[in-house]
């Protein structure tokens, strides 16, 4: 039987669900430990997801850098990256991780860990649920408080000019504040949407930090403020019966940052443009080594994001201009955040896994999932 695992069940590409299969649904599995206090060492059950998680870290005044949503899955952010509010300060929910409970195919239960399974722990981190189910992650949380969050909103006339000079500003800027740039967005005017920056800084002297963001233009909304971590996650958004989310994404390098930006601006003022959003990473990411973990884009200066929402028909006939501005940015953008892709082709695996990652996880594919039984995933064939 086709085999599917489900955690928080928000894969865009539909991996938590299958047709006339069988689904393994951990959301049982939701426990959230503190087990070593001085260590800020916490377990979670692999069904937990990552608002049960804050919400039961911030009595301990603890928190674990995840995603910007509450009813994603630990299993499923975390296992192919976990790029969340203070990425640029803690790096990815997968850089915090000291080891894992797992399932094989095989039905063994082991542990992998820096001194456990080394192998497989590398693959874990970023190979995503291709070698096994995971039933309890241990990270290492960190001291948190309050952090300043909200938006910071331009209007649309102001796109080419702000964009720009915000990507030039996150470069250098603390790394304490995380930032993503959207706009595009139909349900606030499509081509006519303002530009939404928001915003996370987890540190002090924050006006300091974000006073230059204010700078960059003509400010038409703020509601920047003090907030609770655990209340910066939002509730995900459940899409009516009918209506699709096409996603897909790319990484930036520093020297493509102008090109893409410049592309970006002049696509989202025009008529059905999709939904453009523009994430910061670097900082504590791009400190691990490029081979530490399978998570292969370290040294990235800004992820993009595209994505198109509509009924079937809309998706269908937006097909020519999505593709059209993809191969405008294409010579400019590498690589996939599996994450936020709603493919999983061989060519949408090859852009998430470099070739060298992918033959380093077949092996690893090999010793624990010899006959592919986890392929709901970005699937790594056995070596």
């Amino acid at each position: 039987m086709q085999l599917a695992v489900r955690g928080g069940g928000h894969a865009f590409a539909g991996f938590g669900t299958n047709d006339g299969g069988l689904v393994i649904d951990l959301s049982l599995l939701r426990t959230v430990e503190v087990i070593d206090k001085e260590r800020h060492l916490v377990k979670i059950g692999g069904g937990a997801n990552w608002g049960q998680v804050a919400d039961a870290l911030a009595p301990h005044g603890l928190a674990i850098s995840s995603g910007d949503t509450r009813s994603v899955g630990v299993g499923g952010l975390t296992l192919s990256g976990g790029i969340g509010w203070k990425v640029r300060k803690y790096g990815l929910a997968l850089d915090n991780l000291v080891a894992v409970e797992l399932v094989t195919a095989a039905g063994d239960v082991v542990r992998a860990s820096a001194d456990e399974n080394i192998e497989l722990f590398w693959a874990v981190r970023g190979g995503g649920g291709n070698f096994g189910i995971v039933t309890a992650f241990e990270f290492a949380a960190h001291p948190t408080g309050d952090v300043h969050f909200g938006k910071i909103v331009f209007a649309a006339s102001e796109i080419a000019d702000v964009l720009p000079r915000w990507a030039e500003y996150l470069s250098t800027a603390p790394e304490e504040l995380t930032s993503i740039a959207s706009f595009a967005n139909p349900f606030l005017g499509g081509p006519e949407a303002p530009l939404e920056i928001q915003v996370a800084y987890d540190g002090n002297n924050a006006a300091e930090a974000l006073d230059p963001i204010r700078k960059l233009g003509t400010v038409i909304a703020d509601d920047v403020a003090l907030t609770p971590y655990a209340e910066v996650l939002v509730n995900g958004a459940v899409p009516p019966p009918g209506i699709q989310l096409v996603t897909r994404s790319a990484f930036v390098d520093k020297d493509s940052v102008p090109d893409v930006l410049r592309i970006l601006a002049e696509a989202g003022t025009t008529q059905g443009a999709p939904v453009i959003a523009v994430r910061t990473v670097g900082g504590a990411v791009a400190r691990v080594a490029d081979d530490a973990t399978a998570y292969a884009h370290r040294q990235a200066e800004l992820m993009i994001i595209l994505t198109t929402i509509g009924p079937p028909p809309v998706i269908e006939a937006t097909r020519p201009a999505r593709q059209q501005l993809w191969d405008r940015l294409s010579p400019h953008v590498h690589g996939a955040y599996a994450n936020f892709l709603s493919e999983a082709d061989d060519v949408d695996v090859a852009a998430v896994y470099p070739a060298a990652t992918y033959e380093r996880l077949a092996a690893v594919k090999h010793d624990y999932d010899p006959t592919n039984l986890f392929t709901g995933n970005h699937n790594i064939r056995p070596a």
